[in-house]
């Protein structure tokens, strides 16, 4: 049982070197010329102008994990969909309650106000 693994230890051997060879080639022959110019931030052209630590609000990230979240969860109805036909009642039941779930978390997240971007 165990030779039938050897293939795939075999393949990772392989990855693995090949990884590490190609860093270590472009460490050995990469050229290191330093200067300030290629040292600095780069911010889209622009020269770097302030504290690059800023405060955002907590707002920014509630509607960013809101967005994966119900994003996410969209992307489950798009399979269930394709075999709507094939699954049966017990499947569409079970979609329903995961809509009126997905629903409810979104009412909250209205009620709290977390779409607001004031």
């Amino acid at each position: 049982m165990p030779e039938s693994y050897l293939p795939i230890l075999f393949f990772l051997v392989i990855a693995f070197a090949i990884g590490i060879g190609t860093l270590l080639v472009g460490m050995l022959f990469r050229p290191r010329r330093p200067y300030p110019e290629k040292l600095s931030p780069y911010e889209s052209g622009i020269p770097p102008v302030g504290e690059p630590r800023i405060r955002f609000s907590i707002k920014f990230f509630v509607v960013a994990m809101l967005f994966v979240v119900f994003d996410v969860e969209a992307i489950f109805l798009y399979p269930w969909a394709i075999v709507f036909d094939k699954i049966g009642l017990y499947a569409f039941i079970e979609m329903m309650i995961f809509i009126v779930i997905l629903l409810v978390g979104y009412v909250y997240a209205w009620r709290k106000d977390a779409f607001r971007w004031e």
